[in-house]
């Protein structure tokens, strides 16, 4: 069986070279844009598994990139992992905003940067195997059709923020060590700091907007949404 498709939309040629190189050793189909109007175009013609996405692009920057295929009915879905010089959690909101899954930054050692990816793709297949509806407190979540709603109005998630709004709204009033959404939420072969996980929650909460609260905070601990049988006590 053939492996995914991945797309590298990378200006730098060498490390465009190496990301080529290292991922057709592993057995993906990649194909390399050098440009962000041209990674874009790719995108919509070919709907890749992954996209490897820098954020500094000549034509048009990664987050522009981003936020049009989240805003395309076709791309919407497609995993995006964001490859920045820039570090500062500011810039990881941003990118998680537009709808990044996962967030690299330079320099990083490419063995790590393979299995962000395999990462990325095995939470896809899971998440696609996956098949029941969860509702909570005004909010829905479709896994076969990957959709969520809060008080009926639509949610436009990234697959991260799906994953962890579902690992919560699973069993509402437990509290989630960040360790443990980490593991439920984004699958436990998952490379990702605990710090990142407060970006996806704040993403998260923009997003619900008059449901933000449902999703609380634990000192100490991590999050959980809001026990049902709270809003009955006096």
């Amino acid at each position: 069986m053939a492996k995914a498709s991945i797309l590298i939309v990378e200006d730098d040629p060498s490390l465009g070279e190496v990301l080529d190189y290292n991922l057709r050793q592993e057995g993906y189909q990649v194909d390399l844009s050098r440009d962000g109007q041209q990674g874009l175009r790719h995108a919509r013609e070919h709907c890749p598994d992954l996209i490897v996405l820098d954020l500094m692009l000549p034509m048009i920057d990664g987050l522009e990139v981003c936020r049009q295929l989240r805003a395309d009915p076709n791309t919407k879905d497609l995993s995006i992992l964001m490859l920045t010089a820039r570090s500062e959690e500011s810039d990881e909101l941003v990118g998680f905003t537009v709808g990044a899954d996962d967030y690299v930054t330079k320099p990083f050692s490419v063995k790590v940067l393979l299995q962000r990816i395999n990462a990325l793709l095995r939470r896809k297949d899971k998440g696609n195997a996956d098949r029941e509806i969860l509702v909570s407190q005004g909010i829905m979540i479709d896994r076969v059709r990957h959709r969520a709603t809060a008080g009926g109005i639509a949610l436009d998630l990234t697959p991260s923020e799906f994953g962890l709004l579902s690992a919560l709204i699973r069993q509402p009033g437990r509290a989630f060590s960040r360790a443990e959404l980490i593991d439920s939420a984004l699958g436990d072969d998952a490379i990702v700091l605990e710090r990142t996980i407060d970006v996806h929650i704040r993403s998260l909460r923009k997003k619900l907007a008059a449901h933000a609260d449902l999703i609380q905070t634990v000192r100490g601990i991590g999050y959980r949404l809001r026990d049902p049988t709270d809003l009955v006590l006096t």
